[in-house]
């Protein structure tokens, strides 16, 4: 029997009105993604792969077309099922880290597990045990303008992965590094998808990171050429 695909883009679409009229950002988007694939979407900026990533969250409406996630119509849902099925499937890892500036690094990764329904002692020893497996069990106590850029970058790969999701989007996660650095939290970001098991959509302009998943979608200008 044939795995149902995780993520399945059928025919979608994005328009928005600005002051010069309608602009369509996303047209006729069609790909599927199967469990445990790690899918890189490549394109110049602005050929709409963020937008494909916002859809794929349910963090945004399509104009046209649907997304299936795990078999359920994400646009069919209201705005609260669409962010329960977010918080029990998908993990993301932001370009600008995303963290909350009052927070800890253990209370940034603990906040997911904790709406998720564990208890404070479960997800404190959750969430320290894959920060030091980020490298980072030196840093618990620290708040986000106490870190560096790449260590922000592991904290917020951490929040992701520490609910072990079925699902990680990732967009541009190495925009704001270094190169050196950035190197490093690609091979972390490898390496515990690997571990758990779950299927990886990056969004990427890079086209040797790109290279280090198994399959890749390119987009131009709002359509998929490859």
């Amino acid at each position: 029997m044939s795995l149902q695909p995780i993520v399945q883009a059928q025919g979608l679409g994005k328009q928005v009105t600005g002051p010069e009229g309608v602009l369509t950002l996303l047209q006729d988007i069609t790909f599927s993604v199967m469990p445990g694939e790690a899918c890189a979407i490549l394109g110049a900026s602005g050929s709409g792969k963020t937008t494909v990533l916002g859809l794929l969250a349910g963090l945004d409406a399509a104009s046209d077309g649907r997304v299936l996630l795990d078999g359920h119509d994400l646009f069919a849902l209201d705005e609260d099922g669409r962010a329960a099925l977010r918080g029990r499937m998908i993990g993301f890892v932001f370009q600008t880290f995303q963290l909350l500036p009052s927070l800890t690094a253990l209370e940034n990764v603990m906040l997911p597990l904790e709406l998720a329904g564990r208890s404070a002692q479960q997800a404190r020893a959750q969430a320290g045990e894959v920060l030091a497996r980020a490298g980072l069990a030196q840093r618990l106590r620290h708040y986000p303008k106490q870190l560096s850029g790449g260590e922000q970058q592991r904290v917020a790969i951490a929040r992701a992965f520490a609910p072990q999701p079925k699902l990680l989007l990732a967009d541009e996660p190495t925009g704001n590094l270094d190169q050196a650095t950035g190197a490093r939290i690609i091979d972390l970001l490898f390496e515990l998808n690997r571990e758990q098991g779950s299927t990886l959509i990056m969004v990427t302009h890079d086209e040797a990171l790109a290279q280090r998943c198994g399959r890749r979608l390119k987009l131009d200008a709002g359509r998929l050429v490859a």
